[in-house]
């Protein structure tokens, strides 16, 4: 039996960026061993900052310009934290995070770009957008597109490269509508490109109604526009300012040594004054070779950053990174045409357009390919381990339980007296004395490499069973599986595991009293949890003829994830499920339990499965409403494009006895295995609107999904 190889080194990639993206790509391709590589991104994607000009003109669809950070993850065995960093302490080698505990690193890297932000300026934050980071300003382009008036104004403050080609990308997009754009300088326009290709641009810049204002400075912004030096007003809807670059602010507090407020990096592009950062892109000054900010340098520096960042992990030697004095310039003209500049030398025409076209889907196609590497199978196997591999890799969470059927055949009964309630609801309840107790255990497959989130994930499943029968969570004990690794990670693991297991324990009123670690093959996290009751317990029968059906959350965490280890699943939809996931349901249980004549929580025999147990043997039946059924966006794509949880053919199998509704992908969700699911409570219906809408002004995605009938048999009606 091989062993997998014990983690040794923390190495944190703190930023998206484009050099940050081949990084992690090269690390696909030929990862080094005994590394636990982390990515820190605010988003799920990161904008290619080539492609934005062609996005604006209209040219490329919004998500043409995204790399999938979950799936290049994924492929290169990294964890993706979606946090904003704050903060970089270089004697406790942690890393500061907006949303949750710091983390630690070994070496760390810097790729977080620039700001085009202005806010010396008054009225700024309130009434302009900044060009860079890009993905704030492509989405607030699309909204005022969306809403924009006849004859739109708009202003854009900052006339290098980028303000010019975002100028003329506007004026194509808003060709034929009488647009009004002005460009304002308080220098020189395009002051780091030859003069032949500032004659050409100046020329476009005329031709397409632009005007403008150089020399001149930008005193405030306004809701009308934008205020000059010279008290005149430049009126706009949109304000733009694509005005250089500005270090982001942070990277004062660090005590590294800066540059202008960018991070001074030396020929091998590590932190002049710390060894184990290292620093690239926009963000970085070379100190070696000073160059301006140019997306080429970042593409070039991730070949050089990949191998030393390995030799700073103990593999290889350092390679100097020595920048070519100049590069071609491609600048779009608005329409599918270019210029190009090198040397001096000027060039424009249709085909460079095409060009750069063929340069930038030739970066992107790096990220998209979605085919996960083919499992090494042995040359013999016995009868059956083809079909139960069905080529796709065992889920985490929930979709790796075991079926109900092979649960109910093995599990035995437990009749005492102190013993209310056993085998057959969400928890076990027992009697001492006048108090009566809840308990219940859960344990998941890591879904996700990050120590931090499964801990929210587990706990926020495990507590489900204690809010489903309607009692206080009290306590709670961990049984926490880290994959072999050395001292230290095992340390900065167990403290991401308990930071965030409190992070949801501590609020709903459980107190982390305990539990067992080991180490094994893979991450495993589990609770066992209690709580009280103050009430009779609510049990999952119980349901009468008439009630309504409101489920809290969502369904389709369990395609969602299976997709997502298949690279198939887009970051935004498993961030939502992500933030599903890890969503209290404490509240909702406080608005349910005293109106529930029956309540169970959805996870691993999905919907199905729980309206099967809610059912039991009762002359009772249920109609859904498929059209009701709360769905995590893209989840009902990814079943119909053939994605499924490992779980979902048992929990099919299981009940299919009891299903009548057409086959489609929305009732394909019926079966879906979720983790950390919303709780399923049957109440009279003339109360269940009012507390629908309770729930939802609480944050809950509730929703009515059906009633409870009288049957000759149980029976799930699905239409």
């Amino acid at each position: 039996m091989q062993t997998p190889l014990p983690l040794t080194r923390d190495l944190v990639l703190i930023g998206g960026g484009h050099t940050h993206a081949l990084v992690l790509h090269a690390w696909a391709k030929r990862p080094l061993p005994g590394v636990r590589v982390t990515l820190i991104n605010p988003d799920p994607t990161a904008p290619y900052t080539g492609m934005l000009p062609g996005h604006i003109a209209g040219h490329y669809a919004r998500a043409a310009l995204d790399i999938d950070l979950v799936r290049l993850a994924r492929r290169a065995g990294a964890r993706l934290i979606l946090d904003r960093a704050t903060g970089l302490d270089c004697s406790a080698q942690e890393i500061t995070l907006a949303a949750r505990p710091p983390i630690a690193y070994d070496i760390a890297s810097l790729d977080i770009g620039i700001t085009s932000a202005l806010p010396e300026i008054p009225g700024y934050g309130d009434y302009a957008v900044s060009a860079k980071p890009l993905g704030a300003y492509a989405s607030a382009w699309e909204n005022w597109l969306a809403a924009k008036p006849d004859a739109p104004k708009i202003a854009i403050i900052g006339t290098g490269v980028a303000g010019v080609e975002l100028a003329l990308a506007t004026a194509h997009r808003l060709r034929g509508q009488n647009a009004q754009i002005t460009l304002v300088e308080a220098a020189r326009i395009l002051p780091h490109i030859g003069h032949r290709a500032r004659d050409r641009l100046r020329t476009h810049l005329a031709k397409a109604g632009i005007v403008m204002r150089e020399g001149i400075n930008v005193v405030k912004v306004t809701a009308e526009g934008v205020e000059l030096a010279d008290q005149t007003l430049v009126e706009a809807e949109f304000v733009l300012s694509a005005a250089g670059a500005r270090p982001q602010g942070w990277l004062r507090e660090t005590g590294l040594d800066l540059t202008e407020g960018f991070v001074t990096v030396d020929k091998y592009l590590r932190a002049a004054s710390d060894p184990a950062i290292f620093a690239v892109g926009d963000c970085a000054h070379m100190a070696h070779a000073p160059r301006a900010k140019a997306g080429v340098f970042a593409v070039r520096q991730a070949p050089i950053l990949y191998d030393n960042l390995r030799a700073a992990l103990g593999a290889g030697r350092m390679r100097a990174y020595q920048p070519q004095r100049d590069y071609l310039k491609l600048v779009s003209l608005g329409g599918k045409s270019a210029l190009a500049e090198k040397w001096g030398r000027v060039l424009e025409g249709g085909w460079l357009w095409r060009l750069k076209d063929r340069i930038d889907a030739q970066f992107m196609n790096q990220f998209r390919d979605a085919r996960p590497m083919p499992a090494t199978l042995p040359p013999a196997m016995a009868a059956g381990v083809q079909e139960m591999l069905e080529d796709r890799p065992l889920c985490g969470g929930c979709g790796a339980k075991m079926g109900a059927q092979s649960l109910q055949a093995a599990l035995p009964k437990a009749e005492r007296s102190d013993i209310e309630t056993g085998i057959g609801e969400d928890a076990a309840v027992l009697r001492m004395g006048e108090t009566r107790q809840v308990i219940a255990t859960d344990h998941l497959r890591a879904l996700s490499d990050d120590p931090y989130l499964m801990a929210q994930i587990a706990a926020t499943h495990a507590l489900g069973d204690v809010w489903a029968m309607g009692a206080r969570p009290q306590s709670a004990l961990a049984s926490v599986t880290l994959p072999r690794m050395a001292p230290e990670l095992q340390t900065r693991s167990l403290r991401e595991v308990m930071a965030g297991a409190l992070s949801i324990l501590e609020p709903a009123g459980a107190a982390l009293v305990g539990g067992h670690s080991s180490m094994g093959a893979e991450m495993q996290l589990g609770f066992t949890v209690t709580g009280l009751l103050d009430r009779a317990a609510l049990r999952k029968s119980g349901a009468q003829p008439g009630d309504a059906l409101i489920l809290t959350k969502p369904l389709g965490t369990g395609v969602v994830m299976a997709a997502e280890m298949q690279w198939a699943a887009p970051g935004e939809t498993v961030r939502r499920a992500w933030a599903a996931m890890v969503q209290s349901q404490a509240r909702a249980a406080e608005i349910l339990t005293p109106h529930a004549h029956a309540m169970t929580d959805v996870t691993g025999f999905g919907l199905a499965g729980h309206l099967a147990e809610m059912l039991g043997e009762c002359e009772l039946g249920v109609e859904l409403d498929l059209a009701a059924l709360p769905v995590l966006d893209g989840a009902e794509a990814l079943i119909a494009a053939g994605y499924h949880s490992s779980l979902a053919p048992a929990n099919r199998a299981a009940v299919a006895h009891l299903i009548e509704a057409p086959a489609s992908p929305r009732v394909d969700l019926l079966f879906d295995p979720q983790t950390a699911g919303g709780l399923l409570a049957a109440m009279p219906s003339d109360s269940a609107p009012r507390i629908v809408e309770n729930l939802q002004a609480e944050g809950y995605g509730a929703a009515i999904i059906g009633h409870v009938i009288a049957t000759d048999a149980p029976v799930i009606q699905a239409s």
